[in-house]
Parts: C-alpha cells; sequence; structure tokens
C-alpha cells in the first residue's frame, strides 16, 4: 500500500491553564527534512520528538509545530516596577521641565531592557506525558491523510499502466507491416541503383538489418516492468524510490522500442506510451 508525501496532522490537547495545539504536515522529498517548532520549556524533549516523526513519517519536508496559549487569569510575565520606576525618572531628568506626562513616560520606560521579567516555566512531566499522547494522535492523522491522498495516485498508476500496455499491443500489431515495409524501401533503394545484386546477399544482409530492429525483446522486457510495478504498489509498505527506479526502467525500453520503431504508426504509438509514462513520473514523485 503506498503512501503520500503530502499530508495534514492536528491535535489539540486543553490543559488547566493552557491549550496546546499540535500541528504535523507534510510535502515531497527526496530525504527526511524535518522541521520542528516548540515552545524553550519543551525544548529539552526536542530529540525525542525528532525520533517519533522519523520513525513514522520517513520521508517528506515535515513541519512539526507545537503551539501553547495560555488560558488562566495568571501570567508568567510580569512588570518589573523597579527597573520602570527607574527608566521613568532618567528619562524626566533629560526632560527637565517638570511638566512630563507620566504615561507618555511610561508608554517609553515599558518598551526599554529588563521592563520586563517572564519567569521560565519547568518542564511538568505529567503535563509532558499528555502533549505525547497527542502527538502521537496527530502522527496517525497525517499517517492516515497520506494514506487516503495515495488512494487516487494507486487508482491513477494502475490506469497508466493498463494503457502503456495497451500502446505496447498496438506497437507490436505493426510489426508485420513494418517489416514489409522496410523490406520494401530497401529493394526500392536497390533498384533505383539500376545494379544486379545477388538476391541470397540481400536476404542475409536483410535478415541481420531486421534483428537490428527487432522489438520482441523490448516488449518483454516492458511488459515485465509493468507487472513488477504493479506488484510493488500491492506490497505492505510504501516504496516510492523502487517505483522510481522500476520507471526509470520502463523508460528505457520504451526509448530503445521508439528508436528501433522506423515506422510512423509505430512510433505515433510509441510517443503515447512516453506520454503515460511522463505523467507517472511527475506522481512518482510524491509517493513516500
Amino acid at each position: 500500500m503506498i503512501q503520500s508525501m503530502t499530508g495534514y496532522g492536528k491535535s489539540v490537547l486543553q490543559l488547566p491553564t493552557k491549550k496546546v495545539t499540535i500541528e504535523i504536515k507534510s510535502l515531497n522529498s527526496k530525504n527526511l527534512d524535518l522541521n520542528v517548532r516548540i515552545p524553550s520549556y519543551y525544548k529539552e524533549k526536542e530529540l525525542s520528538v525528532r525520533k517519533k516523526l522519523a520513525s513514522s513519517l520517513v520521508r517528506g519536508k515535515v513541519d512539526f509545530s507545537i503551539f501553547v496559549e495560555m488560558t488562566a487569569d495568571e501570567t508568567s510575565t510580569t512588570i518589573n516596577h523597579g527597573v520602570v520606576k527607574e527608566y521613568m525618572q532618567q528619562l524626566r531628568n533629560v526632560v527637565q521641565t517638570g511638566s512630563s506626562d507620566d504615561v507618555s513616560l511610561l508608554k517609553m520606560a515599558i518598551n526599554m531592557p529588563d521592563a520586563l521579567k517572564t519567569e521560565r516555566e519547568e518542564l511538568d512531566e505529567n503535563e509532558w506525558n499528555l502533549i505525547n499522547e497527542n502527538i502521537d494522535v496527530a502522527i496517525k492523522e497525517i499517517v492516515q491523510y497520506r494514506i487516503d491522498e495515495a488512494a487516487s495516485l494507486e487508482i491513477d498508476f494502475r490506469e497508466r499502466v493498463a494503457n502503456i500496455r495497451k500502446f505496447l499491443e498496438e506497437v507490436y500489431s505493426y510489426d508485420a507491416d513494418r517489416i514489409e515495409n522496410v523490406k520494401a524501401r530497401l529493394q526500392k533503394a536497390i533498384d533505383d541503383l539500376k545494379v544486379d545484386t545477388d538476391q541470397n546477399r540481400f536476404e542475409q544482409e536483410l535478415i541481420y538489418y531486421l534483428e537490428k530492429l527487432d522489438i520482441n525483446e523490448e516488449k518483454v522486457r516492458l511488459s515485465n516492468h509493468l507487472d513488477y510495478f504493479l506488484q510493488t504498489l500491492e506490497t505492505p509498505d510504501s516504496n516510492g524510490k523502487k517505483l522510481g527506479f522500476i520507471v526509470q526502467e520502463m523508460g528505457r525500453e520504451i526509448n530503445t522500442t521508439g528508436s528501433k520503431a522506423n515506422f510512423a504508426p509505430m512510433q505515433k504509438a510509441v510517443i503515447q506510451m512516453k506520454n503515460e509514462l511522463e505523467q507517472i513520473k511527475e506522481q512518482i514523485l510524491n509517493v513516500l
């Protein structure tokens, strides 16, 4: 079962004094590109969070965030009264008019360094255990999102593989006409030269030439690659890189068939196969 690398997961936890929102977003990437944003008082847990995400999501450009919104009346940030008063006195001394507006001075003083002090919140293990459980919920949500997103991709892959197989049979159906066309062109070229030829030697050269244009081996290999691609889609694990390698091999066989075609109707069918394969290549980049 394949998974997409595009996904979104979210979990919200309401604690007595705060609301914690956990979000995970992912896009396609060759490897795991993990960006973690969490409040400073949870930083000591960042490594374990990264390991959890890497184990579950494997690959993709992943943005993980923990947002904390305080819901209690109390706040950890307070005004440093002594510092603010000192700033205001210094500002009065600068003005030296005796009619200084305290409100205006307060607005300036509160923006000065150290005017506010924040008590660093210590990590509560019980609180973190609840958050950790909700991280698991968000991960399950994004994984399910990836599975659902990949379902439409799988349908598209199967349709395009079926189309390639159909065009491959069409290519093969032109083979007899192509051979006759090649023979006729070669015979006409010799007739135009108006020279006598050894018929046996001509037939030997013709057989050698036709062997060079034989596409039976390419047909068999491409058919095997198509079967292998479908088998890989049905495996329990999503393996986008492996599918990408199979697609490359499919492309090689199609290109070789095109170079050997030498017959307009066959070349048109090869172009149709290439078009279907290009659509698969674009979508396969988003498979985990």
